[in-house]
């Protein structure tokens, strides 16, 4: 394979980085125990798709405007903090006045597939530590000679690996007993996850 060697090293540095707690992990988290299973397989398809969007715009020349742009960037890091803070606020709204029984079962009716898809997408797409992940990504490790068709195929293989890697978190961090031990301290589990967001969000406005 002609492209062997820049493929490792982009799949190396992919791992890395998607590996490492952010945004994406806490959304993904955050569903597995307040909404199931199913939202947080949703979820992590939306994180995974969302690695096309700075795919896209890398191929499409954008990344280099953004990159020259220290004002369109900031832009796009206080549009990615202050969705973070939106959802730190609504986590951080959690109250304790019911039962085990009654929080699993409202919070599993409370959100619908469609709209953890949607928060998996926008987590991934607007968030800045993406954004200059990419960027070095296709300045620094691909090849400006690479051709385009490789180009794509490297980012169908990140957005597949990063929808398999959140896909078996949702899968673990949804299995029962791991659940139910959150869900025992419900509305202390949904505001440390809001103290969470609320900290990348500061982190995003001033990193």
């Amino acid at each position: 394979m002609a492209y062997l060697d820049e493929f490792i090293l982009i799949a190396l540095a992919h791992f890395f980085a998607v590996a490492s707690p952010g945004p994406d992990f806490a959304i993904i988290l955050k569903q597995s125990i307040s909404y199931g299973r199913r939202n947080a397989l949703f979820a992590s398809v939306g994180v995974g798709l969302g690695i096309l969007v700075h795919v896209t715009y890398c191929l499409l020349g954008v990344a280099l405007v953004i990159s020259q742009s220290e004002t369109l960037f900031n832009w796009l890091k206080y549009l990615a903090a202050a969705y973070l803070a939106f959802m730190a606020f609504q986590a951080l709204q959690s109250t304790a006045n019911k039962s085990l029984d009654e929080q699993s079962a409202q919070v599993l009716k409370a959100e619908s597939v469609r709209r953890s898809f949607v928060k998996g997408f926008l987590t991934n797409a607007l968030n800045p530590k993406a954004t200059l992940f990419f960027l070095s990504l296709f300045t620094l490790v691909i090849n400006p000679t690479t051709p385009t068709a490789v180009q794509i195929s490297y980012g169908v293989y990140m957005a597949i690996a990063t929808w398999v890697w959140f896909s078996g978190l949702s899968l673990v961090l949804s299995k029962h007993a791991v659940r139910h031990f959150f869900l025992r301290s419900g509305h202390w589990f949904d505001r440390a996850i809001g103290v969470v967001l609320l900290v990348l969000a500061i982190r995003v406005v001033w990193s």
